[in-house]
């Protein structure tokens, strides 16, 4: 078998950078994004997300030249290692395994996974593009990485942790801290120049933006937990933990199979898949699910009032979608690996380091006045789920 490259631990150098790239990555995502729909005023909320949403079909070919440009690995045994990677997830081992070579993949049920998981995540994500232009960067920040809060919720529901006295304290911090963001956080800021032809539906509401980041942040520490728990590889220590020559691999009656096929799995694939090449991947099969699926809502959207579609003729807009494009593959390829290596909860509690970040660039470009309540809800948000941590470790 090919010398595979195997996912880090916690404080491995590669989840370490991708970490990095994510946190710098949402923040450059959100600004540039404010900055498209209320500076630049192309408020074009659902045509950005589906843009930025199809490019994610990027990030597995991507991932996939630099890999047999890099390493010695050649094509096949790549491909050969995530449809076996793929099968173990949705095949059930009291069926026994078959030769790889022979075994199609469960179209149908793969197909339902992506589209499943295509539309539970461009939900909670088409709520941050259309908040983002209605409240504050740091409100929105604040409010969408309260989703690790919820993603402890439902772990302890889905994942079977337990529910302690100290995790419930942070917790009930946590809340305190999002309410003091989402009432007394910051001074709402200017969407920019005003335009006299500009509806009421698009001034600045910092109250339903806040209530709409708030129901996304919900669905996708939801979406976080469903994804580890059904779609996630499993960690290093379960991947081998199996004997290398096979045996667990096949039934008890497949002897001859299992004898025929074991050259092949040491010879012939990359297996466990390279870091994050799984989870890129599912990724990029979400982004072209919405490539070809959701375009069907702009026409309507448009015919209807709700969205009138103009397509981007100036450069600065142009560039700002591509900016926005480009940032927003970073951040949920790499949340899409750290979630599968990290768990939800560890991904989603580093998460909140975006915050100070974008508080950083909240100074720096003058977009909105901090005031004492929304440096105390941050304090609380990430005081929690230090103390969280903390209790986890």
């Amino acid at each position: 078998m090919h010398e595979s490259i195997h996912a880090p631990n916690l404080g491995g150098k590669s989840a370490v950078a991708v970490f990095v790239a994510v946190l710098l990555a949402f923040v450059v995502e959100t600004q540039l994004t404010q900055y498209l729909q209320t500076t630049l005023e192309y408020r074009q909320s659902y045509f950005i997300f589906y843009i930025v949403h199809s490019c994610f079909s990027l990030s597995f070919p991507i991932h996939l030249i630099y890999l047999l440009s890099t390493t010695e690995n050649g094509l096949l045994p790549v491909i050969l290692g995530l449809r076996f990677a793929i099968m173990r997830q949705l095949t059930s081992r009291s069926e026994g395994y078959v030769d790889i070579r022979h075994r199609a993949l469960p179209f149908a049920k793969t197909a339902f996974l992506i589209v499943s998981l295509t539309v539970f995540y461009s939900s909670p994500a088409l709520l941050w593009f259309v908040a983002v232009p209605l409240a504050s960067v740091t409100d929105v920040t604040a409010i969408w990485n309260a989703n690790a809060f919820f993603t402890y919720v439902f772990s302890v529901k889905l994942l079977g942790l337990k529910w302690g006295t100290f995790r419930l304290l942070a917790v009930c911090l946590a809340t305190l801290g999002v309410i003091t963001i989402v009432y007394g956080g910051t001074a709402a800021s200017s969407p920019g120049p005003a335009s006299a032809v500009t509806s009421a539906v698009h001034q600045p509401a910092p109250f339903v933006g806040d209530m709409l980041t708030l129901v996304a942040s919900l669905l996708y520490a939801l979406y976080q937990v469903i994804y580890k728990k059904y779609i996630a590889l499993p960690t290093d220590s379960d991947l081998t933990s199996e004997p290398a020559n096979c045996q667990g691999l096949y039934s008890a009656g497949d002897v001859d199979n299992e004898i025929q096929s074991c050259p092949l799995l040491k010879d012939e694939i990359v297996y466990p898949p390279p870091f994050g090449l799984h989870a890129n991947l599912i990724t990029a099969s979400m982004g072209m699910c919405t490539l070809l699926v959701l375009w069907i809502p702009i026409p309507i959207l448009h015919y209807y009032g709700l969205e009138e579609f103009r397509l981007p003729t100036r450069a600065d807009i142009l560039m700002a979608i591509a900016g926005i494009a480009a940032s927003g593959v970073i951040f949920n390829a790499g949340f899409m690996i750290l979630l599968g290596i990290w768990g939800p909860i560890v991904t989603s509690v580093g998460s909140l380091m975006t915050i100070v970040l974008t508080l950083f660039s909240d100074m720096f470009f003058g977009t909105v006045a901090l005031t004492f309540g929304g440096l105390v809800g941050t304090g609380v948000i990430v005081g929690a789920f230090a103390m969280l941590v903390f209790d986890m470790s």
